[in-house]
């Protein structure tokens, strides 16, 4: 009797079992151990596109991609032999499989199989469940793996993560290859040998197990020191915990090849001891930078003077230049990558000139190049720019460098060198001030600008005296609560009707030594003006602007919780916003500042959060409770469909380190509904208000208000 026949002398009950087999939504095939299928539901029918008919009779591996068509026979006996032993194995764990439709196409789908013994003899019975709609959701998450997986192995020192309990939990490829360790012997995942094989390079190994045993003694402890390596390689060897939520789970041991700096250093120690046995190269050393082996500023002054008393003086040029934030680079990367960097762009500097021409180093990052006789300094000056644009590489970091260059040419009035030197001075602060990264030419109405930053400095001052500065409110919205819950306090100067902008005036304050005031009557005036807001719940609270150059003062956190004291305002209700680089400020009052502050209940923001040098991973170090993302981020989000993984990561990164994050720029609803699907804690922009004086509290509360009920409209229709 045939499986349809079988089916159909059934009574009612099996009937009733026909109709919840039909009704299974997962494919379900009865399979005989010959391999024909004997039974179909029509959930297998929509899955293979097969109809049941066409199903029964027919052997399994019509419905199985290449590959995937010899496993249920194994299955099968699998199952029998777990029977017959009697260890009650008859069913076998779910697997993946490539299942194969009718037209021929592909699909994932994982197949749990059980074994089904009746009176006509065993059979297999396999249940089919399509995987794509979960291979999809992982999607994202690999994305985010592969991102930190490329990161990991972009970066040119060797990482090793061991846990807590001393097995080696994951390797780079570049401590695989620093270190020569046969692909064999990490495949067999045996750290003793592991362990054995990288003690055995070393030339004093019993320091370096003490060095481990210490560090795994003390679980919080970080270290730094240097590997001695008997084939007379050096590296740097550096470890700190690796910790999750606070608690240590392992170390992270990051190790780096200086072998070359230690023999570059020690050929510059021999080069220096031959230097002082031999006078005349040490005389000639007083004309030339040590570090870039440049002319040095007195050379450079010698030759302009002699070109400007030549017989061809008229073509004296003058191009005056100096890196831009290039201090960062110091701060960040360490001085000597910044050494590198002087030196690559003084290599530069010499392949754009001719022979007869001079390029010194007349200190820090200040260059000067001294043309004679060119027929087109504007185009030495154009070829200056295009040269230093292309990234350099050091340290495993890719730098671009980037520069601000002023050129002056002789005019027929004579001219001292001093004063051409002048006029290349004030064009190069001339191409700062129009946005950096590009050379301006020398004309007199700069002179005319130069007098007006002075003037600019003069009235800031004179504003500041007579307590002109005033504040504007913006509106910070919480999704969440769907309400304003903080103002950030922004400073406005309105000078002679006109309204000067804080981009064009902070610079100028914080140059004249005026932003600690500045500062401080911001702060007086906002905790004065929010006060009534921010006593009505506290939540709420004031976000502030603070500058490195007010940190640097030791009395700055003092004077602020003094402040907030006379003007009866909670410190918790306080937000300081500071940008990346104070981190890097080498005063060390800085932090300390940031910390005393913290200690007393103030919360420290990270404001443009992404723009800067360091790392997401470099987060967890900062003492800071908050992020701001930077509004070149949420300028990204044009229609709602980008995918951002950005924005994400940072949003996730700042969450898993327990910090509030905030997104400033939103212009449109579409970029507030996207930032709210990715659980931003706060939103900032025109969307909800602009700025607004204290007069016009209550008008930007209500503006945010419709804002936030449109935007929760947009989020109900999509």
């Amino acid at each position: 009797m045939d499986a349809a026949s079988r089916l159909q002398s059934q009574e009612v009950p099996g009937q009733r079992y026909q109709a919840i087999f039909d009704a299974l939504p997962d494919a379900v095939l009865v399979i005989a151990e010959d391999g024909t299928i004997s039974l179909a539901n029509p959930a297998a029918e929509a899955m293979f596109g097969y109809s049941r008919q066409e199903l029964i009779g027919q052997h399994y591996r019509i419905i199985l991609a290449q590959g995937f068509r010899d496993g249920v026979e194994r299955f099968f006996a699998s199952l029998r032999l777990g029977q017959s032993s009697g260890d009650g194995t008859s069913v076998h764990p779910p697997f993946e499989v490539s299942g194969l439709r009718r037209d021929g196409s592909e699909f994932p789908s994982e197949v749990a199989c059980s074994l089904l013994v009746s009176e006509h003899g065993p059979s297999l019975t396999a249940t089919f469940r399509t995987t794509a709609q979960r291979k999809e959701s992982d999607a994202g998450l690999r994305e985010a793996m592969s991102l930190l997986s490329a990161t990991l192995e972009s970066t040119a020192d060797g990482i090793l993560v061991v846990g807590s309990d001393g097995e080696i939990a994951g390797v780079n490829d570049q401590f695989v290859s620093m270190w020569g360790i046969p692909r064999e012997l990490l495949a067999t995942h045996d750290d003793a040998a592991l362990m054995g094989f990288v003690l055995q390079q070393l030339s004093d190994p019993a320091s370096f197990l003490e060095k481990v045993h210490q560090l795994y003694a003390h679980p919080n402890a970080e270290s730094h020191d240097v590997l001695e390596f008997n084939d007379g390689r050096t590296f740097e060897r550096y470890s700190r915990p690796q910790k999750v939520d606070q608690k240590v789970v392992g170390r992270v041991w990051s190790f780096r090849d200086v072998t070359p700096r230690r023999k570059a250093q020690e050929q510059a120690r021999k080069a220096l001891a031959d230097l002082a046995e031999q006078a005349a190269q040490l005389k000639a050393m007083a004309f030339q930078d040590p570090l870039t082996g440049l002319a040095n500023r007195k050379l450079f002054h010698d030759q302009l003077t002699e070109a400007l008393h030549g017989e061809d003086s008229a073509a004296v040029d003058v191009l005056l230049l100096d890196l831009d934030d290039f201090k960062e680079v110091n701060d960040i990367l360490g001085h000597h990558a910044g050494d590198q960097m002087l030196i690559e762009v003084a290599r530069r500097l010499r392949a754009c000139v001719g022979p007869d021409d001079t390029v010194a180093r007349l200190g820090g990052d200040e260059f000067v190049v001294l043309l004679t006789g060119s027929p087109d300094a504007v185009e030495v000056a154009e070829r200056i720019v295009d040269s230093l644009n292309v990234p350099v590489w050091i340290e495993g970091a890719m730098l671009r460098p980037s520069l601000s260059l002023g050129l002056a040419s002789m005019s027929q009035d004579a001219m001292v060198a001093s004063e051409l030197l002048r006029h290349a001075d004030v064009a190069m602060y001339a191409a700062k001030a129009a946005g950096k990264n590009r050379y301006m030419r020398f004309q007199p109405e700069m002179m005319t600008a130069l007098v007006k930053r002075t003037d600019m400095e003069a009235s800031l001052r004179l504003a500041v005296d007579n307590d002109e500065l005033t504040v504007n409110f913006q509106p910070i919205v919480s999704p969440r609560l769907e309400a304003v819950t903080q103002f950030e306090a922004l400073a406005r100067w309105d000078k002679g009707g006109e309204r000067i902008p804080p981009a064009l005036f902070i610079p100028t304050a914080e140059r004249s030594g005026l932003m600690s005031a500045i500062g401080t009557h911001m702060m007086r005036e906002g905790f004065s003006q929010l006060r009534p807001w921010l006593a009505g719940d506290r939540t709420r609270s004031l976000s502030v602007n603070v500058s490195g150059v007010q940190l640097r003062d030791r009395d700055f956190a003092d004077n602020v919780l003094t402040l907030a004291e006379a003007c009866a305002m909670d410190p918790r209700q306080l937000v300081l916003e500071v940008t990346e680089s104070v981190f890097f400020d080498p005063d060390e009052h800085v932090i300390e500042q940031l910390v005393s502050l913290r200690n007393a209940g103030v919360r420290v923001s990270l404001d443009d959060f992404g723009t800067g040098y360091s790392s997401l991973g470099r987060l967890q170090d900062l003492p800071v409770d908050a992020v701001k993302i930077d509004r070149s981020f949420v300028s990204m989000i044009r229609t709602g469909a980008e995918q951002l993984p950005i924005l994400s990561s940072m949003i996730n990164m700042a969450h898993s380190l327990g910090l509030t994050v905030t997104a400033e720029g939103i212009e449109t609803a579409v970029q507030a509904a996207y930032l709210t699907d990715l659980d931003c804690d706060l939103l900032q922009g025109y969307l909800f208000s602009h700025p607004e004086p204290d007069t016009g509290l209550e008008i930007a509360i209500l503006r945010s208000a419709d804002a936030i009920d449109a935007l929760e409209g947009l989020r109900l229709r999509r």
